[in-house]
């Protein structure tokens, strides 16, 4: 293991190190670890030098890592930030940004041309034939953003014309040229409808503008239907480059399709390796053909039959450096948990972790099962079951099978990967669709607290101060996106809930104001919009905070029709972090780490909170993706303490100290420079 250490003696701090005490060094004050020194072109003028006068030139300002020989700005810090009630958050800004007409419900953040500027993808989730179905903004430096969707090349076909919305997209750099590729999903469901389109992967030339990837890449199925739910980039086994989980929604064919891991070639193409690597799963039902037997119960319980999933999500949740992969399941089916053995294969982690879904199986609640118990009082467990049904009875359940630990989970939206706690491992943010009719037994979005081993533990929401109340009996919550990032700058993550498709459902954030204490943030003070579906999070106006855009669902826009009029969607500019103290790194891998750096993890020490997060790959509900740049708000502190694990075969760790209010771009086995 390969380690840097560059140290910070005084920050924010100026004060004279004079070669002597007239002349040109007289009167000129260098930042801390600078010499003053005679210019070499002209003696009469002094320059500070970082460390010795063979050193770089360092600005007057600037503070000097003498061991690294580097010099970087003196910190920008203050009182630091934390949000209260009563005071703003965000502030909308979509009409500044130039995003009026950009409609979607699902986002993704990337830089398509590498300028240090947050873009944006974005798609309606469903086609129109009279108005365009996805966008490709490129930031245009703080100010707003252009369409550069056609220009850029993201929509190519072998078609003649491309006649299907994009399902899914993830970012990364799959040969390892310095600029962001893109996986496209494509659904193949009817493949007279969609013709010869498929799932494809584009490679950008640096500037933005994409072609078309290897026609014989196993990611294309052309030979199988895919119907993507999620992706994420990821290397599973540390050789520097980029490899790609998917998950299968396939909601059309309620048996499922297996999930697949392909492993790149570092060129653009790609192999199936999941059977290889022991990602396996079964058929629904026991008989030869799908479809034709019962359903194998067993195998549903124990998690090791397809999942209907929603959204895919890969990160390290046993600490041993290499990725778990995860995919969220809708239609009441388990979650997967496939825990890596260091890179050597895979095991099926799901129901022993805790992720497949919660401990309660509760069925006697289920107002369906209520009706059944109802005209069946004999029937096995009857006896348990009392009350009303307070819906009209309907032939919704099966007695059989629907109380079996697999019917009483959750119908996932989205799995996000963040450490909450900051204890030094990720947990997960889980978002549920659950209805007041299900009962207590279906899940609902939850956190699940890692114990550092891959298994987790559930608080609950009322524990942690996430419980949603409603109003009357009957109520749907809708919860299907979600982030997890610190808006305030304190130093502790914060989450925003996406609660959609469902009459009252709106954007829900919560502010993390101690360990594991939320409280929620009032749509006056913070995000007002109405069934939120959707969400990027980056610093697009680079000011020290991050913003959000959100997307909005017209689903069952009933009574009362609390529906915009379009699928606008909308930015959230922060003032909540205005003047916080942060510090923001951008990753480059080097030799042995792909170039963008996904799965490195960072922990930032300031103000004695660790904070832990990886790069990401993608995520999320039918591929969502947040910067790679990564935030740390750092509270009231004024510098911070970086340890980079980076997801090479060594697993080389570095460590620096940084000064707070800037962004650094950190390749690896270099130094830190300021951006």
């Amino acid at each position: 293991m390969k380690s840097g250490l560059w140290g910070l003696a005084v920050l924010g701090s100026v004060f004279a190190l004079s070669a002597c005490e007239t002349g040109p060094c007289a009167e000129l004050e260098c930042g801390a670890g600078s010499v003053c020194v005679p210019s070499a072109t002209d003696p009469s003028v002094g320059e500070c030098r970082c460390g010795d006068e063979a050193g770089p030139l360092c600005g007057l300002e600037d503070t000097c890592l003498a061991e690294a020989s580097v010099c970087v700005p003196a910190a920008v810090c203050g009182a630091g930030t934390q949000w209260a009630p009563g005071q703003a958050a965000f502030r909308e800004a979509t009409a500044e940004w130039g995003l009026a007409g950009v409609e979607g419900v699902r986002l993704t953040v990337t830089d398509i041309d590498g300028d240090g500027w947050a873009d944006l993808e974005v798609r309606r989730g469903s086609i129109s034939p009279d108005a365009p179905n996805t966008w490709l903004l490129r930031n245009t430096g703080g100010d707003g953003f252009e369409d550069v969707t056609e220009a850029s090349g993201v929509l190519a076909s072998r078609a003649l014309a491309p006649r299907s919305t994009p399902g899914v997209f993830a970012w990364g750099d799959v040969d390892n040229d310095g600029d962001l590729d893109a996986y496209v999903g494509r659904s193949t469901l009817s493949i007279d409808e969609f013709g010869v389109e498929t799932s494809e992967l584009l490679l950008n030339d640096g500037a933005g503008r994409f072609t078309l990837g290897p026609i014989g890449s196993a990611l294309r199925r052309v030979e199988a239907v895919d119907n993507p739910g999620g992706a994420a980039f990821v290397d599973v086994d540390h050789d520097g480059v980029l490899d790609l989980w998917v998950a299968q929604a396939d909601l059309a064919r309620p048996l499922g399709e297996p999930e697949q891991l392909f492993v790149g070639d570092g060129a653009g193409g790609f192999t199936d390796g999941s059977a290889e690597l022991g990602i396996v799963s079964a058929a629904w039902t026991l008989g030869a053909t799908p479809g034709s037997g019962e359903y194998d119960v067993d195998a549903l319980d124990a998690a090791e039959a397809h999942t209907r999933a929603w959204s895919a999500a890969a990160c390290d949740l046993d600490g041993d450096g290499y990725a778990e992969l995860l995919a969220s399941s809708y239609g009441r089916s388990p979650n997967h948990l496939w825990r890596s053995m260091a890179g050597a294969g895979y095991v099926n982690h799901s129901v022993a972790s805790g992720y497949a879904y919660d401990g309660d199986l509760t069925w006697q609640d289920n107002q369906f099962a209520i009706c059944f118990c109802r005209a069946n009082p004999s029937a096995e467990g009857c006896e348990t079951v009392t009350g009303s049904p307070i819906i009209a009875c309907g032939p919704n359940w099966d007695h059989a099978r629907d109380r079996s630990p697999w019917r009483l989970g959750g119908n996932s939206g989205a799995t996000i990967c963040g450490d909450v706690d900051n204890d030094g491992d990720l947990d997960l943010l889980t978002t549920e669709i659950r209805h007041a009719w299900a009962g207590q037994g279906a899940d609902g979005s939850e956190l699940l607290i890692n114990d550092g081993s891959a298994t987790f533990t559930r608080p609950g929401d009322e524990a942690l101060g996430l419980a949603v109340t409603h109003d009357g009996p009957l109520w749907d919550e809708g919860h299907i996106t979600a982030a997890m990032f610190d808006f305030d700058n304190d130093g502790w993550p914060d989450i925003y809930i996406g609660a959609t498709d469902y009459p009252g459902n709106h954007g829900l954030l919560y502010q993390q104001e101690s360990p594991l204490a939320f409280r929620e943030v009032p749509v006056q003070d913070g995000i007002d919009h109405n069934r939120s579906h959707g969400i990027a999070v980056a610093d697009f106006d680079r000011d020290g905070d991050l913003d959000v855009i959100v997307g909005h669902s017209r689903a069952r826009c009933g009574e009362p029709n609390d529906c915009y009029a379009t699928r606008q969607v909308r930015f959230f500019e922060n003032v909540a972090g205005d003047g916080g103290n942060f510090v923001q790194l951008h990753l480059e891998g080097g030799e042995g780490t792909n170039r963008a750096a996904i799965g490195a993890r960072v922990r930032v020490t300031a103000g004695g909170v660790t904070q832990t997060q990886e790069v990401g790959g993608g995520h999320g509900h039918f591929g969502a993706q947040q910067d790679l740049v990564l935030h740390f708000g750092l509270g009231a502190a004024c510098e911070a303490e970086v340890e980079v694990r980076w997801p090479d075969a060594s697993l080389t760790t570095e460590t620096f100290s940084l000064p707070a209010g800037h962004r650094f771009r950190v390749a690896q086995g270099g130094t830190p420079v300021a951006e």
